[in-house]
């Protein structure tokens, strides 16, 4: 029944959204580029600007893009070295870096309006270590997950704690009610507040819980069948023609949708896959599909017009975004390539989409930086 509501309420969005008139000087992918164009983008060179208190960022692993247009990073401060760090040092070995927070929020002009989370100085219980994936709710709860030690954690915008689903550095598989195994990613749905995992680094699935209690609601792996940890592949031996794999490789990344899907990304699977939110498979689309190593698939995102018609995925072994049609998953465009220079990344990590429609790109490994791309 609820899906039969959002399905009812999304097409009746797409035809007032077909008959309205765009607004002069109206922005979004709608009123920029056309109705059927291809967005396309380019790289805001002033975006973000100078973080302050000499603060760095180490690998960035998650972008969220709150409803404000303010923009939440998380990033792992463990993977600075000292002559990154040395002001920090002891002794200090130079005038200049100091960790930044493991949470920053910035404003849409790319200024920072705060950063908590301290490994230096706080218990692992009061903040994301090794933080990994974030989400800002409609009640404006920040959800962080922390990938190496099998935690999803909820804090006020603050930054106090609320709720941990998980237990620090425990995992019993991909059926277990309680204990997660790596999450990666997360999306809370604002109509029942049921809260998305994607639960991949080392479980093979999608789990659910209630946004308010904690409480397990329902889980599920590869094509809706049930997750099979014992389950073997030969990612290394694949080819552009090879069967995929018929469990989760690494689910990394999921995002719903405005008429009732999820869709999740299967990193080193090459490959998204579309649930309806009980679990019920969909459709799957295979990106890149001789791609090795960590794969293409690491994090997807929408474009903002109501109809949400494009699919951005950040690929963070082809050091790119993808740009896909919706409605077939057919691939149409794409940005960016491997580098350090401006537009360039490597590899693209985690990913959001402000109201208007610009794109937030994070980078992990040695990337180690924020850039903003705006919708031509």
């Amino acid at each position: 029944m609820k899906d039969g509501i959002r399905r009812a309420i999304f097409l009746l969005a797409v035809l007032l959204s077909a008959c309205a008139e765009p607004e002069a000087g109206a922005s979004g992918e709608a009123g920029a580029a056309g109705a059927d164009a291809v967005p396309s983008f380019e790289v805001d060179p002033g975006w973000p600007r100078e973080m302050p208190d000499l603060w760095i960022m180490g690998s960035i692993t998650g972008v969220f893009v709150d409803a404000r247009d303010h923009v939440w990073v998380t990033h792992i401060p463990e993977s600075l070295t000292p002559e990154e760090t040395s002001a920090v040092q002891d002794p200090p070995i130079g005038t200049c870096c100091v960790p930044a927070p493991v949470v920053v929020e910035f404003d849409p002009e790319g200024n920072v309006v705060q950063g908590w989370g301290d490994p230096a100085t706080q218990d692992i219980s009061e903040f994301p270590r090794n933080a990994h994936g974030i989400f800002v709710d409609h009640n404006d709860y920040v959800w962080v997950g922390t990938y190496r030690h099998h935690r999803v954690m909820k804090f006020t915008r603050p930054g106090d704690v609320v709720m941990t689903i998980g237990r620090y550095d425990e995992n019993a598989g991909s059926d277990d009610p309680e204990l997660l195994g790596g999450p990666a990613g997360i999306w809370v749905d604002p109509e029942d507040n049921e809260v998305f995992i994607a639960d991949g680094y080392q479980n093979r699935r999608v789990v659910v819980f209630d946004g308010e209690t904690g409480a397990y609601l329902r889980h599920w792996g590869a094509y809706g069948e049930p997750p099979d940890d014992t389950y073997e592949y030969d990612y290394a031996g694949r080819g552009p023609d090879s069967e995929p794999p018929r469990q989760f490789s690494t689910v990394h990344g999921l995002i719903g949708s405005n008429d009732g899907l999820i869709y999740v990304a299967d990193r080193r699977g090459n490959r998204i896959q579309v649930f309806d939110q009980d679990g019920a498979f969909r459709a799957e689309k295979i990106v890149a599909p001789a791609t090795r190593a960590s794969g293409s698939a690491f994090v997807v995102a929408f474009s903002h017009d109501p109809e949400q018609r494009w699919l951005y995925l950040a690929d963070g072994t082809n050091h790119k975004v993808w740009i896909l049609r919706r409605s077939d998953l057919e691939i149409v465009g794409e940005f960016g390539r491997g580098g350090r220079q401006l537009g360039q990344f490597l590899r693209p990590h985690g990913m959001s989409v402000d109201s208007h429609g610009n794109i937030y790109v994070g980078e992990a490994s040695t990337g180690r930086r924020m850039q903003r791309f705006t919708l031509r």
